[in-house]
């Protein structure tokens, strides 16, 4: 007997929040902007490149993995190829997304410091030495 497995509403709603979990706000918009204000254009324009040439066709393929084995990223790879090492990549993902994870932690502990300390006003600006 197979399980039904949840799907998603819409597609637009799926695109989202793949590219919500996948691109984080300083690529969208401080490093473009330090890029170019230090001279970085050229670099930024290959960046776009390669990530349209890689990253493009590897979320494609996790995709279609993902879909094809309809499981999560672990059992999705033992499904695809058993008994090799490409099993481990699901685990790779995993660990790389708990790495991740706790960047944001941190970033996280940053912005409510700094909100807690605007209440009284105790935020002092480089500029006002």
């Amino acid at each position: 007997m197979q399980s039904k497995t949840d799907q998603w509403s819409s597609r637009l709603g799926f695109i989202l929040s793949s590219a919500g979990a996948a691109i984080g706000l300083g690529a969208i918009w401080k490093f473009p902007y330090m890029t170019g204000m230090h001279g970085g254009g050229a670099f930024f324009f290959l960046f776009i490149i390669f990530t349209i040439i890689i990253g493009l066709p590897l979320l494609i393929a996790e995709f279609i993995i993902g879909r094809g084995a309809q499981k999560e990223a672990v059992s999705a790879y033992t499904k695809l190829a058993p008994n090799t090492i490409t099993r481990h990549v699901g685990k790779l993902g995993v660990m790389g997304a708990f790495i991740l994870m706790s960047f944001y932690s941190v970033v996280g502990g940053w912005v409510f410091t700094y909100g807690v300390m605007s209440i009284p006003g105790k935020i002092i600006s480089e500029s006002a030495d």
